[in-house]
């Protein structure tokens, strides 16, 4: 148990202070931003609370005093909580609004930092055995003070996740929309762990032993904080994030798409705007462009096929397009249109390589019901199709 609670800790721990250095390093062209302020101080007291819980586990006293260390992780974790309140009101609050919820939420921490110090006196803290922190051990003034640090963790994360939603919806920035709601599921995992935690506490104090269960506030504690460490950094890097997504995205349709337009080129030269290279790779700087160019002379080399393609005619039943219906047999409507159209392809490759016309062929340019003006929905199908194209084998 106890090396599964040391790893869930250090995974926290880590995630705080990589989140503290990310945003260290754009110090420089945010520290004018008291939003940024709020938020490296809010870093800083959550590492501050996992430095203090790795010296309380460790045992023995910091400065001479016994427990000093579950103190001190108590009291920034108070203040972590409440300054986590505040930087949501600095991202969705105006100024006035900002600065009258900042007072109320720093009066309140104070309030529970001095109320729980004044508990771990009363409870003779400096000389109790740690352990005693951990489950209360039957001792009224120890759980009083336990119970009181979870409702100061429990009741931030409901109002974080009541107000996230609303100030999501308020916003225009997307990342920003994207980080409260990551925040709110932070609020949420946090909260089981406020749960787990009392659990863990009432039980010892009853007299039961719930085994293996005791973790569940070590894993909860862990994986909310490595969300709320995402979501307080997100809004700086998700748009680079989502960039990124999208590049990728972009270049895998861009190599799904060259089997099937390699022999579409092959059978209409004509459809390429420039002489196409050996590889089939593509820039950061030019894919778009590149994509572009490789739908387009898709669509344009699959027109010139229309004399090649039996209008009533669908992929038959044998031999490649009997493929087709056993490749996507299971599969939804959409993916056993694609094996259709790649088998139809297929086919009047070969017909347009043999020169044989079909008499009753596709002399009209639609795409049946497809939105060509639909760019990304554009894409998307025809990867569809060149990737079913791919599994049947390409024209011969």
């Amino acid at each position: 148990m106890n090396t599964v609670r040391t790893l869930c800790f250090a995974v926290a721990a880590l995630s705080s202070y990589a989140a503290l250095v990310y945003r260290l390093c754009q110090a420089r062209r945010s520290w004018r931003d008291s939003a940024y302020r709020a938020l490296v101080v809010t870093l800083l007291l959550q590492c501050l609370t996992f430095t203090m819980g790795a010296v309380a586990m460790g045992g023995g006293s910091l400065l001479g005093v016994g427990n000093l260390a579950i103190l001190l992780m108590h009291l920034s974790a108070v203040a972590f909580c409440v300054a986590a309140q505040i930087i949501l009101l600095r991202w969705a609050a105006d100024g006035a609004a900002a600065a009258r919820g900042t007072r109320y939420w720093l009066a309140t921490g104070i309030a529970l930092n001095l109320l729980l110090t004044a508990l771990f006196l009363l409870a003779g803290g400096p000389g109790r055995p740690a352990s005693d922190f951990d489950t209360g051990s039957g001792q009224p003034l120890v759980l009083t003070y336990l119970l009181a640090f979870i409702v100061s963790q429990a009741v931030p994360c409901v109002t974080i996740f009541r107000q996230c939603g609303p100030y999501a919806r308020m916003t225009d920035n997307a990342s920003l929309r994207q980080a409260l709601r990551l925040l709110s599921v932070a609020a949420v995992v946090l909260f089981l762990y406020c749960l787990a935690r009392t659990v863990n506490i009432l039980t010892a104090a009853a007299g039961l032993d719930i085994g293996v269960w005791k973790l569940c506030a070590s894993v909860f504690s862990a994986a909310g904080i490595v969300v709320l460490s995402l979501s307080l950094t997100m809004s700086s890097w998700g748009t680079s994030a989502a960039r990124l997504l999208e590049w990728a995205y972009a270049y895998r349709s861009y190599r799904a798409l060259y089997p099937l337009w390699r022999d579409l080129y092959e059978a209409s030269p004509d459809i390429a705007l420039e002489p196409p290279g050996a590889s089939v790779s593509a820039s950061v700087s030019d894919l778009d462009y590149r994509l572009h160019r490789r739908v387009v002379e898709i669509r344009d080399g699959w027109r010139d096929l229309r004399p090649y393609i039996e209008r009533t005619g669908h992929a038959g039943t044998g031999g490649p397009a009997g493929e087709a219906g056993a490749e996507a047999g299971a599969a939804g409507t959409e993916v056993r249109q694609a094996f259709a159209e790649a088998a139809q392809i297929r086919q009047a490759l070969q017909a347009k390589r043999t020169g044989i016309i079909p008499p009753d062929n596709k002399d009209a340019g639609a795409f049946d019901d497809r939105d060509t003006n639909n760019f990304p929905a554009e894409v998307a199908w025809l990867t569809q199709v060149a990737t079913a194209y791919s599994k049947l084998g390409s024209a011969s």
